[in-house]
């Protein structure tokens, strides 16, 4: 491979991510376009770009985007929503708490992106009947699809990405991830407490407005959801069990929406039209302009860089990983950052004398999915919600964001990191139980601010 290529690549590489992150032109766009000009100059044959498009992530996404879609219509996630405002009596801390955690469960149950789909228009109708600020609700929700994402290997792009590049299957992400997210959850989710727990207040009437709200009404289709939850707790099983019975993720997705799609007689043009083409087709591009690098030549230079950096030893290359993916994450959307990472991260296990590789993905994986809380562009979860937001009349401006994600952001990544020294200097499963202790400990703890900031709030509107 010439200089003049390897050059080219480099350039159009760094163009294609330049105009990602300045959201001048539709990202995927920018990523289809960088990938056309490096297979018109002859720098990618057309075998050359299949071959580095990453079908196990496409078919992952496709799969669940389809199911969802086609579960989205019963109204479920409606249902649930407005029974969880509910529960919470319509005071505005508790519901806030409320539909963060099931943000938080659904984003590591379907994926972050699909969460804030569902979770915005509600958490906007709810605020709008309370009348209280949606800003916060908002910004709190985007923070716990984020975390919770980081739960599974479903939940996140970036984990979905690296469990289609690595032998990691649904189970490795839910026991070496999930401990240490149900410690930073809860601990974010106390600080913003105590952030917002002046500001939310309403009044009786307002509250009885979301007391008064039938959640029943919302459930438009009995049959399809029964339907729907059986094909998605078999989804589930086989994301549990795929690396026994030897088949990729990708596979168990499709073939649970395959099956839904035939059992529940669903309109099949109306359950694509659920399916995000533009960010599927944005996977596409975006790894052919990564696989460009990689022909070039231009990845293995960088992993020979950063064996020389870490000396080639596991820790110091797991930390460099940790801090360089958050960092970067919170100022450029997450995907394209992993995108680039995987061959660079494989590349260095290859030339280095690294064996235990999965510490350097558990890494990465933290890194990136958490690091996408530090700025409104850190994640396509946070751009989502942020656009609905602003369709509705509700601008959440990139220092607003910026004031409350980045330094529980960076709290987050002090906390993985102990997680991961732990995780290597002493016993994994010891690690993982502590952390599970330390986590629930820390519910707890929210659970009591969250009463005693209503209580208080209660004692001064019966005093008025």
């Amino acid at each position: 491979m010439t200089e003049s290529v390897t050059y080219w690549a480099i350039a159009v590489f760094l163009i294609t991510y330049a105009v990602i992150v300045s959201d001048k032109i539709h990202r995927t766009v920018a990523a289809f376009a960088g990938a056309a000009l490096l297979m018109v100059s002859g720098t990618l044959s057309p075998d050359d770009a299949v071959h580095y498009i990453d079908f196990n992530t496409i078919g992952l996404l496709i799969g669940m985007m389809v199911i969802v879609s086609i579960t989205r219509q019963t109204g479920i996630f409606e249902f649930v929503a407005i029974r969880a405002s509910k529960m919470a009596r319509g005071e505005p801390l508790r519901v806030m708490a409320s539909l963060a955690l099931l943000t938080a469960v659904f984003s590591a149950l379907l994926d972050n992106v699909t969460t804030v789909l569902l979770i915005v228009p509600v958490t906007l109708a709810i605020t709008k009947k309370l009348r209280v600020n949606p800003i916060p609700f908002l910004i709190t929700e985007i923070l716990a699809s984020n975390i919770g994402g980081t739960a599974t290997l479903i939940g996140d792009p970036p984990n979905i990405m690296i469990g289609g590049a690595t032998h990691l299957g649904f189970l490795d992400f839910l026991i070496n991830l999930a401990p240490i997210v149900i410690v930073i959850y809860p601990l974010t989710v106390f600080i913003l407490l105590r952030v917002y727990g002046k500001e939310l207040r309403t009044t009786p009437e307002l509250q009885q407005q979301i007391l008064d709200m039938d959640e029943n009404k919302e459930i438009k289709d009995l049959a399809l959801l029964k339907k729907a939850g059986a094909v998605m707790a078999l989804t589930v099983i086989g994301f549990t069990i795929h690396q026994v019975v030897h088949l990729e993720s990708s596979v168990i997705a499709l073939a649970g929406a395959a099956l839904l799609l035939a059992i529940s007689r669903f309109d099949p043009e109306h359950a694509f039209h659920g399916v995000e083409w533009p960010v599927i087709f944005f996977f596409v591009g975006l790894f052919i302009v990564v696989g460009g690098l990689e022909k070039t030549g231009v990845i293995e230079a960088i992993a020979l860089l950063a064996l020389e950096t870490t000396q080639g030893a596991l820790l110091p290359a797991g930390m460099f990983i940790l801090w360089l993916s958050a960092i970067a994450s919170s100022f450029v959307d997450n995907i394209p950052f992993v995108a680039t990472m995987i061959p660079l991260i494989n590349e260095m296990a290859r030339l280095g004398s690294i064996e235990n590789i999965d510490f350097l993905w558990w890494s990465l994986a933290l890194g990136a999915c958490l690091g996408g809380n530090g700025t409104i562009i850190g994640a396509s979860a946070n751009l989502v919600a942020a656009g609905m937001a602003e369709r509705s009349g509700v601008k959440i401006s990139f220092v607003e964001f910026f004031k409350i994600g980045f330094p529980l952001m960076i709290m987050s990544i002090f906390i993985a990191m102990f997680y991961l020294l732990a995780w290597y200097l002493y016993n994994p499963t010891v690690v993982r139980i502590l952390a599970l202790v330390i986590g629930f400990g820390l519910s707890l703890l929210v659970a009591k601010v969250n009463g005693s900031y209503n209580s208080q709030i209660v004692n001064r509107d019966s005093s008025v």
